[in-house]
């Protein structure tokens, strides 16, 4: 959504904290040179993930028009709070922007977030320009960029707009409701267990082989995530859709499974 509220500036970055790939000096050197994207993500969603490839493409395509695209880490699982863990996944996610670490939730609070994916765009001033939450309306996004860019220099040469990567990420496109995502502890009403479990922060532990777990879903797609052992990393992992549900089967003890999350039928 675009705004014309001039009333809403950018937030300083927090001083002490880490960051990947790249460490910037403050917002107001980012902003001298151009626009910023910032963009609240988690490698442990689904929804995350979708748009990580739009902001890797704006990132290599206007960062040479002056515009920086960052991303804050605000782990929803424990296990997203380790730094190694994070490191590695985005490394294996080949994300190559700059990554500010928010394990405590520093930077969300700040900017009052409601939810991942979050996409904050300051044009000219640091003013804000542009926010969304959610998937889609990346043009609309991409447009807000290229304005500000045009507004610091009218003669710039820029590409058109990215085309969608998914059909669903059309303009306009309508998409049926889905089943909600599920996370633990909350959302353990609403799961089939077999097997013996054992149960921590946000996830349950297998104490063998076999045991699983199951809930019923109308989705396009379904992911577990999930950590411990038996799994190569630590975050989302796509299981089938049998009939209406979805599920897991440990293969071994030591599997911890924190939860579904589901995308929509296309």
């Amino acid at each position: 959504m675009r705004l014309t509220n001039q009333e809403i500036v950018a937030p300083d970055l927090p001083e002490s904290a880490t960051w990947i790939n790249f460490e910037p000096e403050s917002i107001d050197d980012l902003l001298r040179v151009g626009p910023v994207l910032i963009e609240f993500w988690d490698f442990a969603r689904v929804n995350s993930l979708r748009t990580l490839p739009y902001m890797e493409e704006w990132s290599r395509r206007y960062a040479g028009s002056g515009a920086t695209v960052l991303g804050v880490h605000s782990p929803g699982f424990s296990f997203g709070r380790d730094e190694a863990t994070v490191r590695a996944a985005i490394q294996r996610l080949g994300v190559t922007h700059p990554v500010l670490l928010d394990p405590e939730f520093e930077m969300w609070k700040t900017f009052g977030n409601r939810g991942w994916p979050a996409r904050y765009l300051f044009g000219r001033n640091g003013y804000l320009k542009y926010v969304h939450y959610g998937e889609g309306d990346y043009d609309e996004c991409e447009l807000s960029i290229q304005e500000i860019l045009r507004e610091l220099d009218p003669e710039v040469e820029l590409p058109a707009l990215m085309e969608p990567l998914r059909p669903e990420d059309a303009p306009g496109v309508e998409l049926p409701a889905q089943t909600a995502d599920l996370a633990l502890p909350d959302g353990a009403d609403r799961l089939k267990v077999k097997g013996t479990w054992g149960s921590a922060e946000d996830y349950i532990e297998s104490t063998k082989s076999g045991n699983r777990v199951s809930v019923r879903c109308d989705a396009g797609a379904a992911f577990a995530i999930l950590s411990g052992e038996g799994v190569e990393y630590p975050g989302v992992h796509e299981v089938a859709i049998e009939g209406d549900k979805a599920s897991v089967e440990a293969p071994g003890p030591g599997l911890r499974f924190h939860g579904f999350q589901f995308t929509p039928k296309v």
